[in-house]
């Protein structure tokens, strides 16, 4: 791989020395009581429900918690309640191993240009289970890398004040994840450039219950090349899948 702008040797070493954390940062989140595994059912609420009162009133066996959760209806506009049901001993939870993922390789934490634009710009974005529709989200700036001769605009969205890209490449459906994979950018104030750590892209949350609705990659977001770092698919015993 070739890339117009490596991160510094000093972000490389930062990077590095972080990842055995994140791996088992990453490890510990998923499992946990409210982790990605643990996501047994997703229940919209009927037009005018109250999300609050219809939580208080479930009935749940010991270990499950339940939350809520919000939405735009795809075709009205009109915004949407469920309550999600959380099982610390799904079925999900009792047959994962791992997260297989590559080692460390210091050329995928790369240095890119960042582009603020109008805070109201929104970019659409297909997701899983919405059987080709798309929802549109803020993308507060473009995010402008070249990768193995190839000049790429990314679009990242505001996750709760966190950049989130979605991207997809050639390894999606054989070595990773087929939908594509997650990668948080950090972003400080006013700067002009961001640190693409690629060791740090992850399984999206549908990777481990189907009770979640992903973004999918755009077509901006689709690389050229094979990111061969960070996450690749999640491993479980006993020949569960995901469901």
């Amino acid at each position: 791989m070739s890339v117009q702008t490596r991160a510094s040797a000093a972000a490389i070493a930062a990077a590095q020395a972080g990842f055995d954390a994140w791996r088992a940062s990453r490890q510990t989140a998923v499992t946990g009581p409210l982790g990605n595994l643990a996501l047994v059912e997703t229940r919209w609420l009927a037009p005018g429900a109250d999300a609050a009162e219809e939580s208080a009133r479930a009935t749940v066996s010991d270990g499950v918690t339940v939350t809520t959760v919000g939405r735009t209806n795809l075709h009205t506009g009109e915004p949407e309640h469920a309550l999600r049901f959380w099982d610390a001993d799904a079925p999900a939870v009792r047959h994962f191993s791992h997260i297989d993922a590559y080692p460390f390789h210091p050329d995928w934490v790369v240095e890119a240009a960042f582009t603020p634009v109008a805070s109201d710009r929104r970019v659409p974005f297909e997701h899983i289970r919405d059987s080709g529709g798309s929802r549109e989200l803020v993308v507060p700036g473009d995010i402008h890398v070249t990768l193995d001769g190839v000049d790429h605009t990314l679009s990242a969205f505001d996750d709760d004040g966190t950049l989130l890209l979605v991207f997809g490449d050639p390894t999606n459906g054989d070595d990773t994840y087929g939908a594509g994979r997650f990668l948080f950018v950090p972003h400080e104030g006013e700067s002009e450039t961001v640190i693409l750590d690629f060791n740090r892209a992850f399984v999206p949350p549908c990777g481990f219950s189907a009770q979640y609705n992903c973004p999918l990659p755009p077509r901006q977001n689709r690389l050229n090349l094979p990111v061969e770092a960070g996450e690749k698919i999640p491993v479980f015993r006993g020949g569960y899948t995901v469901h």
